[in-house]
């Protein structure tokens, strides 16, 4: 056991997660024969065997999913020890592993790098773009440093920050521009265009729209913005989509974008990190930095589009 090393852990948290030495050896940069030979190693100094192999697929063996949690442990305690060294700075330096959902991602990361290399020089800003509960499990796991979400989260090892509210549209086919813009209670008796199942924004539009996420509709269930914006400008229904994306959304579109009256349907863009890590003082300056990124692009879009209809219902 006394050979065990920490890289030998490492490929085996990569093996474990994505059940695949390919994908593994992809992740941690190495070639898929040094992993295998690492993972040999790894189970001939411990005696037993950690995988079962597949033709297509690894899989743990019950002693594999015991080590498994303790190697979990183990790299988030070293982890937290490089976490440490670079807390003791006065700015965040070296590397930022930071999460964010696909309806932010697009439109607010580009704001979001500049500002951050501006503010905090010789940062490492490595990006990971993926659904609110992956990323929840991944902060948790240590893969993450902190996330842009959504909030609430209600998470009680994470701590949240809000940063600031977002507005959402209707977007409708181009033929409808100036009509009345439907209430909440009508959009539910319409062909309403949603993300699929796993994203916090279908849920936000089906809970303004009061609809039960049981009840199934005739609309479309699509994997972006994109696509959904592009099938209402084809003339298939209506969608909602979050105000900073309109500009690009809709840029190559035949639709028309329209407010809500009041109250709007919004949500809130916030920050999440453990509450245990040590960076979270650094951690909390940067989410100063995303919070004046995102108020500068709703001024700026604001005042370059005047397209919105305003209509009360």
């Amino acid at each position: 056991m006394a050979n065990i090393t920490l890289r030998q852990l490492k490929y085996f948290e990569a093996l474990a997660r994505h059940g695949h030495f390919g994908r593994a050896a992809e992740a941690c940069a190495v070639s898929q024969p040094a992993l295998s030979v690492q993972i040999r190693d790894l189970e001939e100094d411990i005696g037993a065997q950690l995988f079962e192999r597949g033709a297509r697929q690894v899989r743990l063996t019950a002693l594999g999913e015991r080590f498994a949690d303790r190697v979990q442990e183990i790299l988030r305690s070293v982890d937290e020890l490089e976490d440490l060294a670079r807390a003791s700075e006065d700015k965040l330096i070296g590397r930022l592993r930071i999460g964010v959902i696909p309806t932010i991602a697009p439109y607010l990361l580009p704001r979001v790098i500049r500002a951050l290399s501006e503010t905090h020089r010789g940062i490492d800003i490595h990006v990971r773009e993926t659904l609110t509960d992956r990323l929840i499990r991944e902060l948790l796991d240590g893969r993450l440093d902190t996330a842009i979400v959504a909030l609430p989260i209600s998470e009680p090892g994470l701590a949240e920050v809000a940063l600031f509210d977002e507005s959402f549209m209707l977007v409708r086919p181009g033929a409808e521009a100036g009509q009345p813009v439907p209430r909440a209670e009508d959009l539910a008796r319409m062909r309403l265009l949603l993300l699929e199942e796993g994203h916090c924004f279908r849920d936000q539009a089906l809970s303004f729209c009061n609809i039960r996420p049981a009840v199934p509709g005739d609309g479309l269930d699509g994997s972006s913005l994109s696509t959904l914006v592009q099938m209402v400008g084809s003339g298939i229904g209506v969608t909602l989509i979050p105000e900073m994306a309109v500009p690009v959304e809709t840029r190559s579109a035949d639709v028309s974008v329209a407010r809500f009256g009041k109250p709007e349907p919004s949500r809130t863009v916030g920050m999440i990190w453990r509450r245990s890590s040590p960076l979270a003082p650094q951690l909390q300056r940067i989410a100063e930095v995303v919070g004046r990124a995102g108020e500068e692009q709703k001024k700026a879009q604001a005042a370059a589009d005047h397209s919105f209809s305003q209509i009360d219902p």
